[in-house]
């Protein structure tokens, strides 16, 4: 009772490993490949499928869904010796699953490799501003030059994103430094072109204020002239007339001496009697 118990439940067991073994549900998104006693056989699509036992083997599950793969970040030097840092997203699909498992060891990290070293040629044949400001034009040279390696994998690569493209630390600080100094310069620069239109502007303004005096000296010569004539006119002597003009800048000069509030003594000179006596000596008949 005990002996057939167990062969039974011994049966019991292996035939319910075998049902599961020959019995698969694949999963929607899913393609399996089965081999044959070691040998690829056939692929597996979504469904109920029935395996012979022991000799099929499910050998590999493969994903037909859009894959996303994360490129890490790396250093890239660019034509002129700058040193950038990127990073970028690819979205690739399984199209031939025969190729996918055994045209490369893992093709996941095969694209991804592609990307990193492919992306390194691209922007190292770039200088540093036309490499941070072409990211869609490295994207689209990335896509078209993994494409067709990637076709002899079975896979299908949708998008690569570049998901970002910046100076490293170093550079970046060299950048900051040089912008600083072209904003210094740019300054220097102004300053100066304010100082010279100053400098302009101050010696236009003495040379106006030059040419000015000058024209008002000249009118005040013309107009002492044209009053000294008529007085030689009227008089008819020509010392008369000069001494009369001295006379009378001189009592003018005093008088304004004498109506200053400040005035509190007033210092003639030591001809001014002279100056008047002869002024007046003149005209005494």
């Amino acid at each position: 009772m005990g002996a057939g118990f167990i062969v039974a439940v011994a049966i019991f067991t292996f035939a319910l490993v075998t049902v599961w073994k020959g019995v698969r549900i694949v999963p929607q998104g899913e393609e399996w490949v089965v081999e044959w006693l070691g040998k690829y056989d056939r692929t597996l699509l979504p469904g109920l499928r029935l395996l012979v036992p022991y000799v099929q083997n499910v050998r590999y599950k493969i994903i037909t869904k859009d894959i996303i793969l994360d490129v890490q970040e790396q250093e890239v030097i660019t034509r002129d010796n700058a040193v950038i840092l990127t990073n970028a997203i690819a979205f690739i699909k399984v199209t031939d699953p025969i190729k996918a498992v055994y045209g490369v060891t893992d093709f996941s990290e095969a694209i991804r490799n592609m990307i990193m070293t492919t992306l390194r040629s691209i922007v190292g044949e770039m200088e540093l501003d036309q490499a941070l400001s072409s990211r869609d034009k490295i994207k689209a040279r990335l896509r078209e030059s993994i494409a067709d390696e990637a076709l002899d994998w079975g896979l299908t690569v949708k998008s690569v994103e570049i998901q970002d493209i910046k100076p490293s630390p170093s550079m970046q600080k060299a950048m900051e430094q040089q912008a600083s100094a072209e904003r210094e310069r740019k300054a220097t620069v102004t300053r100066a072109e304010g100082e010279k239109q100053s400098m302009i502007l101050q010696a236009e303004a003495r040379v106006e204020s030059a040419r000015r005096d000058a024209e008002a000296q000249v009118t005040l010569a013309e107009a002492s002239a044209e009053a000294i004539k008529r007085v030689a006119q009227a008089i008819g002597d020509r010392d008369t007339p000069m001494l009369y003009l001295l006379g009378e800048k001189y009592i003018t000069s005093i008088t304004k001496l004498a109506a200053s509030d400040n005035a509190k003594m007033i210092v003639l000179p030591a001809d001014i009697q002279e100056t008047v006596r002869g002024v007046l000596g003149k005209f005494k008949p």
